[in-house]
């Protein structure tokens, strides 16, 4: 029989939830749109291609024409819909009860508005864990894709990953495809005849069955447009189209649906994999130093020729390890997963698709994690899944009512948190030394402001002065995993890290130029009053105090025993502004434009101001009881995306300095968050 190979080509089409119009508009002009365009006028070439359940409502609401081709390649048999968790949660992070909710609201999205319920799925960020089998079993998946690495790491030779082959857990099963890396890498970098030529050098013997070994290739669509060059390079120099007709006037590859394929071919066996993702994410899932540990192991490979045999065994973290390594993401997480519980403990009949919605968007994978593509480091990626988890419990708390003051572990950190709330604002306090606010919701507004990140060394800082330009050389252009520009200008300064949480009310005490964080002791549970110490004094020298009071927290500091203490109390409040420093966010005094927050500001004798912002839709009115030295400035990180290393800033971080004789009669500071009308 003739020698061929069948190409299975899959593109996943994804958009965080909350991301801004101008991206997804500009993501469909650049790829989104043109990739659909091209491949309806080639009905002969068949792929397959996944549209997370956000984006995908989007794209039907404000692209509809593109959206009807989608639909009538679906209906002629070109183009395979795979589904997934709708709005693109990483399965093995969410409860399993969500996990089979999640990808049966794609399926059934899908069913209604494409005309196509999916047989395989996407796996988000190739996460693999084998406890979701039973969840995608469940809800009716045969097949999932995953990288041939985790075949690798499970023993496997890549010369026998060109089919497919069957896992289980629990009694339940599905069917796993390896990517190839070497596609990966190729498509669509390399020159069109060279992938071309690449797939015929895959070809072999069919069996007497049909059965054809299989080029199995699923990744980003964004790789088709929206990276750096790929536009040009994929639509106005013509890839995609040389691609396309290369394969179809081959006599060598076949391109197949992937459900076409999964008919008639056999498994090749059973197998297990190991909890991994892909090779990039395995690597930015650890901390400093081991990523750096790790990045040299693996250059020393390389080095000595070995890497392509020894990298499965020398193998990065796991992808939970971002909720070890940044606390910001692991309190996001504990939260949905406190709240996800709160809403299935519900009898059906309060529970509403309202709730449902919100929970499935607090979900969404972004936020959680940081790599070549940054969604920690975002901030208003962020914000939408605290927007999201403040709706679902304003949501659940009109049903069922919560006690004002709750006093928990939720992070599992060791240190209770202390849970206050009057139906318009919640504060929760960290219950160790600092007592300060690890999150400040208005329900009014939707949104927390102490969502901002703690900076902390990360790998890729110190290539940031090591490394220039990368220079692509031959036909063909640069991968981005293999170069790192800069959008911004990097000074060695930007990559300052924290020594302490960035929070709310973090207090230290100045005296004779030494900066000494207060330790605080809650006076008693579960009020939220703690005393203060300073290092080696035996008697409490301050009282600090929370309490909510409609829309506004106020928090009173009270000197009590300050026999032989002298300096000045320093309080540090980092505030999340959604306009950070875009031009919706200013300073106001009164009637009088201060600058904008991405400005430093110092004032004396300060006793009130403004936070005006357009994007949250509210204003902050700050004020003392008795005046205070103000500054206040810009909190940025560093971090690294596929356009390069950008500075980012998170939040504005306000000091505020009292005398100790200021203290002795006590001073009031009052935040009130106000929505615009």
């Amino acid at each position: 029989m003739a020698r061929s190979v069948a190409l299975l080509l899959g593109v996943h089409a994804h958009q965080p939830v909350g991301n801004f119009e101008s991206v997804l508009e500009d993501a469909h002009a650049r790829c989104y749109g043109p990739f659909l365009r091209v491949m309806h006028e080639y009905p002969a070439f068949h792929f397959a291609i996944h549209i997370s359940g956000w984006l995908l409502e989007y794209m039907l609401k404000h692209f509809p024409e593109e959206m009807a081709l989608l639909r009538e390649m679906v209906e002629r048999g070109q183009a395979e819909l795979f589904g997934a968790g709708f709005t693109e949660p990483v399965l093995a992070s969410i409860p399993v009860r969500d996990r089979i909710g999640q990808i049966n609201t794609l399926s059934h999205f899908l069913a209604e508005k494409l005309g196509h319920a999916p047989q395989g799925a996407w796996l988000t960020e190739r996460v693999w864990e084998s406890a979701v089998v039973p969840a995608l079993a469940e809800a009716g998946i045969k097949y999932v894709t995953v990288d041939d690495y985790h075949f690798m790491c499970a023993g496997k030779q890549t010369d026998a990953l060109n089919g497919f082959y069957t896992t289980e857990e629990d009694s339940r099963h599905v069917d796993l495809f390896p990517i190839s890396e070497a596609l990966r890498y190729r498509m669509p970098f390399s020159a069109a005849d060279e992938v071309v030529g690449y797939l015929e050098s895959l070809a072999g013997e069919g069996g007497q069955d049909g059965e054809l070994p299989a080029a199995v290739y699923f990744d980003d669509i964004e790789k088709f447009g929206i990276w750096p060059e790929t536009y040009n390079w994929v639509y106005e120099r013509g890839w995609l189209r040389q691609f396309i007709e290369g394969v179809l006037n081959s006599d060598v590859i076949k391109p197949m649906r992937y459900a076409d394929y999964h008919r008639q071919a056999r498994t090749k066996g059973v197998v297990y994999l190991p909890t991994t993702s892909y090779i990039e994410m395995n690597e930015w899932t650890l901390p400093v130093p081991a990523a750096h540990h790790y990045a040299d192991l693996v250059a020393q490979e390389r080095q000595h020729q070995r890497y392509d045999v020894t990298k499965p065994f020398v193998r990065g973290g796991i992808w939970r390890n971002f909720l070890m390594r940044y606390p910001e993401s692991n309190w996001m997480h504990k939260r949905m997963l406190g709240l996800s519980q709160r809403y299935h403990s519900l009898p059906p009949d309060l529970q509403n698709a309202q709730m449902l919605k919100a929970l499935y968007e607090a979900q969404a994978n972004d936020a959680y994690w940081h790599g070549l593509f940054g969604g920690l480091y975002l901030p208003h990626i962020r914000r939408a899944v605290y927007h999201a988890l403040i709706k679902l419990e304003a949501l659940l708390d009109q049903v069922e009512e919560r006690p004002a003051i709750e006093v928990l572990d939720l992070d599992l950190d060791g240190h209770d948190e202390l849970f206050i709330q009057n139906g318009s604002l919640q504060a929760v306090v960290k219950l160790n030394e600092t007592a300060a606010v690890v999150e400040l919701d208005s329900y009014a507004l939707g949104h927390n402001f102490g969502d901002t990140l703690t900076r902390q060394p990360e790998h890729y800082h110190r290539k940031i002065h090591a490394t220039g330009e990368h220079q692509s050389h031959g036909e063909g252009i640069t991968n981005p995993h293999e170069q790192m520009g800069s959008k911004h200008e990097i000074l060695p300064g930007d990559l300052d890290t924290d020594t302490y949480r960035k929070a709310l009310f973090h207090d230290s005490w100045l005296d004779n130029g030494d900066n000494i964080q207060i330790r605080y002791q809650q006076d008693g549970r579960p009020k939220p009053e703690f005393s203060g110490f300073l290092p080696g004094g035996d008697a409490a020298f301050l009282r600090k105090q929370y309490r909510l009071e409609g829309n506004a927290l106020q928090v009173t500091y009270q000197a009590l025993d300050v026999t032989g203490v002298s300096g000045r109390l320093r309080v540090e409040l980092n505030l999340a502004m959604p306009s950070c420093d875009g031009p919706a966010g200013r300073f106001r005094l009164q009637d009088d434009i201060l600058g904008g927050f991405g400005q430093a500001l110092s004032m004396d004798e300060w006793q009130e101001l403004f936070l005006d912002d357009d994007v949250l839709g509210g204003t902050l009115h700050l004020r003392s009881s008795v005046p205070a030295n103000y500054f206040s400035y810009p909190h940025c990180s560093v971090s690294q995306s596929e356009a390069g290393f950008e500075k980012i800033m998170q939040a504005v971080t306000m000091v505020l300095e009292w005398p100790l004789e200021q203290l002795v009669s006590g001073i009031n500071l009052h935040i009130e968050f106000i929505k615009n009308k």
